[in-house]
């Protein structure tokens, strides 16, 4: 039987007109069931593993030292976790310094400092092998930080405090704990200010109280224009933390419908994600090859965006059906 490439077509169509280095990933995807009574009596695939670093949520926030690397007390170890003294508490661990990690941080962080007087602590703590490189290479991007915000290096190495248990293969991972016991947990792969960073700061919220601030403002406040983050080109990896579980082989009908949550949250707070979402599905649905997406309930949201976000992009329609043609299921309404 031929074999399908669903996802990988699904990242070469979307690269032709949005991102080409997309266009070498493939994740074959067998064609699905049309409709969604044989989608149900499909045999299911098991889901992918989740990504976990750190204690998890209502685990217990142990005492960790870092060694500050910024501002007059530079050098000194503190333990942030006691300092918090059972307060609010945001912890920020990034495993790679990079633009996106050193974005989300700033801005976070910016956001977290501002509510500081209501007790909210915050600690940002790089990991490293090299635990002298490491404070060399806050000192050189200090401009690009927080200030007043206790940054530093974690004595232990690469891994961090060995009864945290990061995972070294993601990018970030950012705890918010409360009565020393963790309340969220977001092990982050790629960062995604659009993606990410409104889950954090909603669980932030969560323990503080008060209205969830808008992305945009965050972005203003954070040194990032408001055109810039939300009106300019939404970036690769945001897409496709988006699109990914939604068209994931073997997804239950409860994983699809969470994933489109997501991206209709996206959209309802970016019009530019909601232009390229339309793009995509416009473009999938165009292409005839609808049925290699995902599961049938999957499909039945990309036609759904593709005829409501997609028909006034410039670029190919989708040919008319005849008369004749099955009646393709009608689209779910995310929960």
């Amino acid at each position: 039987m031929k074999r399908k490439h669903g996802f990988g077509l699904l990242l070469g169509l979307a690269s032709l007109a949005l991102w080409p280095e997309f266009s070498d990933a493939q994740s074959p995807v067998p064609k699905e069931p049309a409709t969604r009574r044989e989608a149900s009596e499909a045999p299911r695939v098991p889901a992918q593993d989740a990504v976990f670093s750190g204690p998890q949520v209502d685990e217990e926030l142990a005492p960790m030292k870092m060694i500050l690397g910024l501002g007059d007390e530079s050098g000194r170890t503190i333990d942030p976790v006691a300092g918090a003294d059972a307060k609010p508490i945001v912890l920020v661990f990034v495993h790679d310094v990079n633009r996106q990690t050193i974005s989300m941080t700033r801005i976070l962080t910016h956001y977290t400092l501002s509510r500081s007087k209501e007790g909210l602590h915050t600690a940002v703590v790089l990991l490293s092998e090299d635990t002298t490189g490491a404070l060399n290479t806050l000192k050189r991007i200090q401009h690009a930080l927080t200030a007043n915000v206790p940054t530093g290096v974690s004595p232990d190495g690469l891994e961090g405090p060995g009864i945290y248990g990061l995972n070294r293969s993601v990018q970030m991972t950012i705890l918010v704990a409360n009565k020393n016991r963790v309340t969220a947990n977001f092990a982050l792969i790629q960062p995604s200010l659009q993606v990410d960073l409104p889950n954090v700061v909603r669980a932030i919220v969560a323990q503080l109280g008060g209205p969830e601030p808008k992305l945009s403002d965050l972005l203003q406040a954070g040194g990032v224009e408001a055109n810039r983050g939300m009106q300019s080109t939404p970036d690769a990896d945001a897409i496709r933390s988006l699109v990914r579980p939604l068209i994931q082989l073997g997804a239950q009908d409860a994983q699809v419908d969470k994933a489109a949550r997501a991206i209709e949250e996206a959209i309802e707070k970016s019009p530019q994600v909601r232009k390229e979402i339309g793009r995509i599905s416009r473009t999938i649905v165009s292409s005839g090859k609808l049925e290699n997406y995902g599961t049938a309930r999957a499909q039945s949201y990309l036609k759904e965006w593709s005829e409501k976000y997609g028909q006034d992009l410039p670029g190919p329609r989708a040919e008319p059906k005849s008369p004749d043609s099955p009646k393709a299921p009608d689209a779910p309404k995310a929960p």
